[in-house]
């Protein structure tokens, strides 16, 4: 289904997407070795077990580019900041020949590919702050604020941001959606037709390929088509608060175009690879999980579950609607039946229906912020993109899970085209690219 997406102010000038090429910057596997031992997930979704295996994996592994705190060395025995060990370390390693940059500018065709699935787009700029590419979800200001002084103490996009984009015309056609546009032609012509730049099958099974559109009539005509375009982020929005950001402290005085107008962007166009949605779970390490079942039961039934089939109960109920997990040290319990009375008693009063309706808000507004008494921040809701790992957390740390059914698709879209955003950290699309494959040097 073609959607059009709002901007982010709900106005609507028909602006669309614009997808720059640019001199990428990409390891040299001759000097680094294989490249899935220097690639790393997004920074957000690397937990702990995952932080010590890329480690170990490479001493020139992306992480201790996007996570430099994280990283051996990464405070510098507390005289320089994370962002000032990163960009030390990528100046050493573009200094050593680690890293180099490409010759010519180029749109990157990025394939993800494993049994049963494939995923296929292009990595390039894409312009900021434009009515073109579309919001669906709220930030917080901490993690805005790490990645912007990261991106600018390191003169650099070091990972991209996913967008997902209706890219087909008319019905029927490629795969029996749509037609595919120009874009997407191009983009499966080059993957088809010519040898990538790299290669990584990763340890999740994952092989990952790589390949440069140089050709600057194949570039036009691929902007030509996305000029007729809107997006949405799909994976990213702190890091794309951060490029707006930055645009706005950077922009020439003059009003000319400068480079921080511009972002690190993998753009896949959903009628040719649909994107999957999936869930993300909370933990609330200091409340304990008998103290949230009691509090929980004020406005939701609440059924205790056996752990074998707890997963699959809440599967099930979230079918018929709204239901949440809570799991912890003292076993599971099912929340379902929300009371609504309560449910409107603590939304916002200016949300609208199909807001207050999802999962999320429930969640947000009732559950955490009503019953709990816990505003949503960083220290106090973690976040995790693992139903088995978030239990894991909650029980080392004493506290309470709570495990999430996926937000459907067309919610999100239904919420994005009314230029609403649902609580932070609700959706988790995929699959998301591997960081490191190709970066971006603002001075490049």
């Amino acid at each position: 289904m073609q959607t059009h997406f709002p901007s982010d102010d709900g106005s609507d000038n028909g602006a669309g997407l614009l997808l720059a090429p640019f001199r990428g910057v990409r390891y040299d596997l001759s000097r680094v070795g294989g490249l899935a031992n220097v690639t790393s997930p997004p920074y957000d979704v690397i937990g702990p077990g995952s932080l010590e295996r890329l480690l170990a994996a490479s001493p020139y592994n992306v992480v201790r580019l996007i996570l430099p705190a994280d990283a051996p060395g990464g405070t510098a025995g507390g005289e320089a900041g994370p962002g000032e060990v990163a960009a030390a370390r990528l100046h050493d390693w573009l200094a050593e020949g680690a890293l180099a940059i490409d010759d010519a500018p180029a749109l990157y065709v990025y394939e993800q590919r494993a049994a049963g699935w494939v995923q296929r787009g292009l990595i390039g700029l894409v312009a900021v702050g434009t009515d073109a590419v579309h919001p669906h979800e709220g930030v917080l200001p901490g993690p805005v604020a790490g990645r912007r002084e990261l991106m600018k103490t390191t003169r650099s996009n070091l990972e991209p941001i996913l967008l997902v984009y209706n890219g087909g015309t008319g019905a029927g056609g490629h795969r029996g959606l749509a037609v595919p546009g120009a874009a997407s032609r191009l983009t499966d012509l080059t993957a088809e037709g010519q040898a990538p730049l790299a290669c990584a099958v990763t340890d999740d099974g994952v092989t990952h390929r790589l390949w440069a559109v140089t050709d600057p009539g194949a570039q036009a005509a691929i902007a030509a088509d996305l000029a007729t375009r809107t997006a949405l982020i799909a994976d990213g929005h702190h890091r794309y608060a951060a490029y707006r950001q930055l645009r706005g402290e950077m922009s020439d005085a003059n009003g000319d175009a400068g480079p921080w107008d511009y972002g690190l962007a993998f753009l896949v166009d959903t009628d040719e690879y649909p994107v999957r949605l999936g869930a993300i779970h909370r933990v609330l390490p200091r409340l304990a999980l008998t103290g949230a079942v009691r509090q929980a039961a004020e406005a939701f039934t609440v059924t205790p579950v056996a752990a074998q089939a707890a997963f699959d109960r809440l599967a099930a109920a979230g079918a018929s609607g709204t239901a949440f997990l809570l799991a912890g040290d003292d076993g599971y319990w099912l929340l379902t039946e929300p009371d609504r009375d309560q449910v409107d008693a603590a939304m916002p009063a200016e949300a609208s229906q199909r807001w207050r309706a999802l999962d999320a808000s429930v969640m947000q507004e009732l559950l955490l912020a009503r019953l709990w008494s816990i505003k949503d921040n960083e220290r106090d809701v973690l976040i995790s993109h693992d139903a088995a790992e978030a239990v894991r957390m909650a029980v080392e740390s004493g506290g309470t899970a709570v495990i999430c059914n996926p937000m459907p698709l067309a919610a999100v879209m239904d919420i994005a085209a009314h230029g609403e955003k649902v609580p932070r950290k609700s959706t988790s699309f995929g699959p998301k690219p591997r960081t490191g494959l190709v970066l971006r040097s603002v001075d490049g």
